[in-house]
């Protein structure tokens, strides 16, 4: 048997090889993409945005108890595991020396959250949070809808909010009242369409899939999820700008930054806005390594009294 996926958080429910026959068991249409490749191991074509949307759809049922699970072929289908380290990671960083916060006192919001809510529902169920779910895409907040319409049991921790201004993160999402314990995002990656079909291109060489002439889109995505004007670097330097305006009200941010040369920029502009702390985690996503940046306003001895 395969080795386990060490790169994942310990406490990731997905470090093991997959199941597929406990998988299949769960969603039986998965069975016809499941092959055994030349390792002798069970797999499926992840080029193929059906196999990996199934595949999806099995684990969040099998791991998460997420039924009927589903979401229209534009949009993006993302890798479950690396999304569930990115939710574990947040936990770490709110225990602190601590254990980690339980229940709905817990409060997050995920900017950017989609047609697939992934996040809100791996953060309900591996701790209980009270999740917030923000798009500018009104479809993609109607799909999220009827996700938690078969699920009943998330909606009384799950909620959902449109942002009307697509160039702005906080503004019009958090309210006088509001107070956050953090904030995720996975932000546009592409500063172009052209860019975003050449990195698709290129991820699918690396699934050794080099026959394929023209690229599929293999997990998804509308133009909102995948690319914005000046790339991850102008959205999460937006994020840091308007993170300044509402510092008292969140206690950490945080987003996922893909192009390792952007940190330099996001950090000098942390220091410029004089915030109290900073960290980079790194992170598995998929085939590659990311990193979470993460930075709050509130010094160390408040954020103790945060969840009392």
């Amino acid at each position: 048997m395969p080795a386990e996926k060490s790169s994942l958080h310990t406490r990731n429910l997905h470090r093991d090889p997959y199941d597929f026959d406990r998988l299949v068991s769960c969603v039986p249409e998965l069975k016809p993409y499941v092959f055994i490749n030349s390792y002798q191991t069970a797999t499926i074509n992840f080029s193929l945005p059906k196999a990996v949307k199934l595949l999806n759809k099995a684990l969040l049922l099998s791991f998460y108890g997420v039924r009927d699970w589903d979401i229209p072929e534009a949009n993006l289908c993302p890798p479950i595991p690396g999304r569930a380290d990115y939710v574990h990671y947040i936990a770490d960083l709110l225990a602190g020396q601590k254990e980690v916060p339980l229940g709905t006192s817990v409060k997050g919001l995920d900017i950017g959250v989609g047609a697939n809510l992934i996040y809100p529902l791996i953060a309900y169920r591996s701790y209980g949070w009270n999740m917030t779910g923000v798009d500018s895409n009104k479809d993609s907040l109607e799909n999220a809808k009827k996700i938690l319409d078969h699920n009943p049991d998330f909606m009384p921790a799950v909620g959902l909010k449109y942002q009307p201004e697509p160039k702005h993160i906080f503004t019009n999402i958090v309210d006088p009242e509001d107070r956050f314990a953090f904030s995720m995002c996975n932000p546009p990656f592409h500063d172009s369409e052209e860019a975003a079909v050449k990195g698709n291109l290129r991820k699918t060489k690396n699934l050794n899939k080099k026959h394929i002439r023209k690229p599929l889109l293999n997990f998804g995505g509308q133009a909102s999820e995948l690319w914005c004007e000046g790339g991850e670097l102008a959205f999460i330097t937006t994020m840091i700008n308007e993170s300044a305006l509402y510092s008292s009200q969140v206690l950490w941010f945080t987003c996922l930054v893909s192009k390792k040369d952007n940190l330099f920029k996001l950090t000098s502009l942390l220091k410029k806005y004089k915030a109290a702390e900073f960290r980079i985690i790194d992170i598995a996503q998929g085939q590659k390594i990311s990193r979470i940046l993460a930075w709050t306003f509130i010094s160390p001895n408040h954020r103790k009294d945060w969840f009392l």
